[in-house]
């Protein structure tokens, strides 16, 4: 991924799966005291002992709890972070469908809101992100001050926040269900040559859910019938520059007999060393299937983003083409010295998943995502 304007059509195509999967099923430490990766590889559910005082150096680590909720037509990103120096609590509501009326036609936000913050010692993340926990902060800084509240227990997830914007109040509610025994992939990837260094993260799918978003009297609603949730939380320790590709989605589909089951899926990859283990992963009523390493037929940069997008696995277990309706395009740019330069782009998926014992699962006109994202950070 050094050489990003030189990708090629994957290799894998021929059948050789080059890509080791080691799955981790017992509790085991994450670092060594002198900062140094102990465990690369995937999980179910977050096994690792991540003890954030090991990590080296320490202005260098990133903790982020990043929340998305989706219809299909409107988009929530809720999250909060600490990235040592600081962090910032943010909400966005995005129109993937209706963006006419907005000044800025590239973009389909209906608000956004932040508050930052400087010093990394006040706000405090948990150490995993996949059991009961409390997550509740009162967010002073930059901006108008923000409640971030995130109360997870066994079987939902409750999140909350509210602050102000342009004399409005925001405030937001959603529930999400966690069913029983839903897995998820925690993966934990090293960087060559930087032993210290390690990008961790877990994603939580298949999360059905409702709620509300308030902006002054203007009110937006998800429902369980066709609204998802994801988690993104991640504690990272990462080098300087980075690029990755990531993909998402959530989808019911029916079986033969006209069964309901909840389908998601994520693909990332282009992010350190993959040689232990992909972070890429089928669910299927909550259960986690795993399978290998993913890739984009033709690379979109620097302007092909609109264009089909065809993904296929080293193994044949996921052949999807996602047709773009909306790419959801930003770059941060301080200086060119800190960047966070993303294009993530919406769409209708169809193809062909396949699962553990074998079944394949066809998939028609689902929405879901993929970005491809440079970082200086």
């Amino acid at each position: 991924m050094s050489k990003e304007t030189k990708r090629t059509y994957p290799s894998w195509l021929n059948g050789e799966v080059k890509s080791a999967q080691k799955e981790y099923t017992e509790p085991t430490r994450l670092l060594g005291d002198d900062g140094t990766l102990l465990s690369p590889g995937w999980a179910r559910h977050n096994v690792f002992d991540y003890r954030r005082e090991d990590a080296r150096p320490k202005w260098r680590k990133k903790e982020w709890d990043f929340y998305q909720v989706s219809d299909g037509n409107l988009m929530l990103q809720l999250s909060f972070a600490n990235i040592s120096v600081g962090g910032y609590a943010q909400i966005s509501l995005t129109d993937l469908h209706n963006r006419q009326n907005n000044k800025k036609l590239h973009t389909g936000n209906i608000f956004e809101n932040s508050t930052f913050f400087l010093g990394g010692k006040k706000y405090i993340l948990p150490p995993k992100g996949d059991e009961p926990n409390v997550v509740d902060f009162d967010v002073t800084g930059i901006g108008a001050p923000s409640k971030f509240k995130v109360v997870t227990e066994e079987t939902k997830r409750t999140m909350y926040y509210k602050g102000t914007m342009k004399g409005e109040e925001v405030e937001c509610t959603i529930v999400m269900d966690i069913p029983e025994g839903n897995e998820n992939i925690t993966t934990v990837l090293p960087f060559p040559g930087k032993p210290t260094r390690y990008f961790m993260t877990t994603k939580q799918s298949n999360m059905p859910c409702e709620g509300t978003v308030r902006v002054g009297d203007k009110v937006w609603t998800f429902s369980k019938d066709n609204s998802f949730a994801f988690l993104d939380w991640g504690r990272v320790n990462t080098p300087y520059k980075m690029v990755w590709y990531w993909g998402n989605g959530n989808h019911y589909v029916y079986d033969a007999d006209g069964n309901k089951h909840i389908f998601g899926f994520e693909i990332t990859w282009g992010i350190g060393d993959e040689s232990n283990a992909t972070e890429t992963c089928i669910f299927y009523d909550g259960k986690a299937h795993k399978f290998g390493a993913v890739d984009v037929e033709k690379f979109p940069k620097p302007d092909k983003w609109m264009d089909d997008w065809h993904f296929v696995s080293e193994d044949g277990r996921f052949d999807f083409t996602m047709k773009p309706f909306y790419d959801h395009h930003g770059d941060l740019n301080v200086l060119n010295l800190a960047r966070m330069h993303c294009h993530q782009v919406h769409g209708i998926w169809s193809g062909t998943a396949v699962l553990d014992d074998g079944t394949k699962v066809e998939v028609k006109d689902m929405y879901a995502f993929c970005e491809y994202c440079e970082n200086k950070w």
